[in-house]
């Protein structure tokens, strides 16, 4: 039984609460390979539950006003629509907040930078950080055993009351591995289901075709380097050369290994729902998906860490045409999940 609520009802109180392993079963299309799931934090019905009452708990913030999907909006697959996200006191962070969807095919760390191995460490640190939730664990902690409606959901997926913030951390990310999104328009036609258009058509052909500098009627715009495979991600962290080296800013991956050939690297994100995810990179510079694409086309900067990939294109830019850009466009937008933004499964418990 799912609590719904916040406060308990009559019977809630005095109700028998038993301890439930009932496996949660991840389903995903067949064109879709299996993720590894963590052999420590077997999805349970219990602590997906109590995962996603959490996700969406303003009580894990200080002051009580925002939660987890205050700034991973289901509405914009689980993103933030703002450059930089807001924290309780007014503050802006400095990255845009990235998506939350599809969490169980990323196996190489977590936020920009990866500096959080696994899922259930990235859940921890946005709570602690004082420019966005600026709470304690013990304070959330606290809170959270102070409600019967959590010490009856902690029963059922732990086996005993106690609140402590690596059950917290286990349960938020079973949530989050449940994420899911492989309905989209482009699914669809890999199972037969739909046709893509000419210009769909075109734009998939683009994206999936090598640059080629010598032959430009048959060179691409060499998308799948990056982001190939079904989730549209290599999984990487990579310099797509945002700015030259004396302008950054932000050292990316660097700030974390300390590896000076890991500097201006990012990780590279999904292109699953791309359309619903602006504004773009890092820090939120691009606006359109237009403005994504000129910048590959035509505007990438040279630095010793660029991607050699990339770099290898800037003698010509990837020479797209008008109608190039309005194909690969159009392909992209079949990467929607519209049914993403109304699954009930992921939405607020309360």
């Amino acid at each position: 039984v799912f609590m719904s609520g916040c406060q308990p009802d009559d019977d809630d109180v005095g109700q028998v609460v038993e301890w439930d392993t009932t496996p949660f079963v991840l389903h995903f299309p067949q064109h879709i390979v299996a993720p590894q799931l963590p052999l420590d934090n077997p999805l349970t019905i219990t602590k997906v539950e109590l995962g996603r009452m959490l996700f969406h708990e303003p009580k894990l913030s200080g002051d009580g006003s925002m939660s987890c999907s205050t700034c991973h909006l289901q509405s914009a697959a689980f993103t933030d629509t703002a450059k930089f996200s807001v924290g309780i006191r007014g503050l802006e962070g400095h990255r845009n907040a990235m998506s939350v969807f599809n969490m169980a095919w990323n196996d190489n760390g977590f936020f920009w930078d990866g500096r959080a191995e696994l899922l259930r460490h990235q859940s921890l640190l946005p709570i602690q950080d004082s420019v966005e939730m600026d709470e304690t664990l013990a304070g959330a902690a606290a809170k959270l055993s102070a409600d019967i409606v959590y010490q009856h959901a902690f029963i059922r997926a732990f086996g005993d009351d106690e609140v402590t913030a690596e059950r917290m951390a286990l349960a938020m990310e079973q949530f989050m591995l449940t994420i899911t999104s492989f309905d989209s328009k482009y699914d669809r036609y890999l199972s037969g289901m739909e046709s893509l258009t000419d210009s769909e058509l075109r734009g998939l052909e683009l994206f999936n075709t090598e640059y080629n500098e010598f032959f430009p009627e048959f060179s691409g715009a060499d998308c799948q380097h990056c982001h190939g495979g079904p989730n549209f991600s290599n999984n990487q962290y990579m310099n797509n050369g945002l700015d030259i080296e004396s302008e950054m800013t932000d050292l990316g991956r660097m700030a974390v290994t300390e590896n000076p050939a890991h500097l201006g690297q990012f990780k590279v994100t999904s292109l699953r729902n791309i359309a619903l995810t602006a504004p773009y990179m890092h820090d939120g510079r691009f606006n359109t998906l237009e403005e994504v694409i000129d910048h590959y086309n035509e505007g990438l900067h040279n630095s010793s860490t660029l991607d050699p990939a990339l770099a290898a294109t800037m003698s010509t830019g990837l020479m797209l045409t008008a109608q190039d850009k309005t194909d690969l466009i159009n392909f992209l937008h079949t990467l929607t999940d519209e049914q993403l933004a109304q699954e009930t499964d992921y939405s607020s418990p309360f």
